[in-house]
């Protein structure tokens, strides 16, 4: 009964946990972020997906987002930020930087 009672109490934390977090999809296309603002609510993890079209790589790069994590041509990575508090966040392609740029939008 008491093993019971630990499952359930631990699903329903999981269950509260997985529910925080949000997730985005974020894709590279033409060595442009699409879209380039994107909005996420404030005070969640946040579950970015990061989709390179391109053939080359790219860099999904935020100094103040504090991530730096590069995308080979034709796939995806995972980034995990936050949870954040309401504001600006930029970030940028740091191998087409004058293309690729973009701002996460938290409100």
């Amino acid at each position: 009964m008491i093993r019971l009672v630990t499952a359930c109490i631990a699903l329903a934390c999981f269950g509260a946990s997985a529910a925080e977090i949000h997730e985005a999809t974020l894709v590279i296309k033409d060595h442009r972020f699409v879209p380039a603002e994107m909005k996420v609510p404030p005070d969640r993890k946040i579950k970015l997906t990061v989709v390179n079209q391109d053939a080359s790589a790219e860099e999904f790069e935020s100094y103040e987002l504090n991530r730096e994590k590069v995308v080979a041509g034709n796939s995806r990575i995972v980034v995990f930020v936050g949870p954040l508090a309401r504001g600006k966040y930029p970030y940028f392609g740091d191998f087409h930087m004058d293309t690729a740029k973009g701002t996460l939008i938290v409100e």
